[in-house]
Parts: C-alpha cells; structure tokens; sequence
C-alpha cells in the first residue's frame, strides 16, 4: 500500500518537501513506516527517531497498525518555554 506522510517544522525542512509517499505492505505498522522513513527520505535519517507520528489525527505507537485509507502527520518534538 502506499502511504502518504503530511511533514511539519523541522521534518519539513529536513526533507525539503510538505509530504512524502512510502510503499508498505498491508497491515504496516508505524515502527515499519519510521524504518522505511529513516531508509528512503533524504535528511530524515538522522532524526526519525524523535519523532511523533498520527494516525487519523491520534498519536500513534510504533505498534499501530496503518490502515489503508489513513491521514498520516509526522510531527517532530516541541520544546518551549
């Protein structure tokens, strides 16, 4: 199935686009999106594992399971003051 990955902040900038699409096999989870993610983005190697990711607009573990039709948002860490 092929996935569509909406980046924000620093995602965005390290991958230099708004978006990315990865090729998974049904029933992927969000730990085999993040492999796929730090192996086939350019740039996001170095912080995929800080990052958040949502399904259907929850935050989800490596272990959710992907289903087809799902909106998926990679959101980076948020430090503040």
């Amino acid at each position: 199935m092929r996935i569509r990955v909406r980046l924000f902040a620093v995602a965005r900038q390290a991958a230099g686009t708004d978006s990315v699409e990865i090729e998974l096999p049904e029933g992927a989870d969000i730990g085999q999106l993040r492999r796929a993610m730090a192996a086939g983005v350019p740039g996001l190697g170095a912080i995929v594992d800080q990052l958040r990711f949502a399904v259907d607009e929850e935050f989800a573990g490596d272990g959710t399971k992907i289903p087809p039709t799902a909106d998926i948002a990679c959101i980076p860490p948020v430090s503040g003051g």
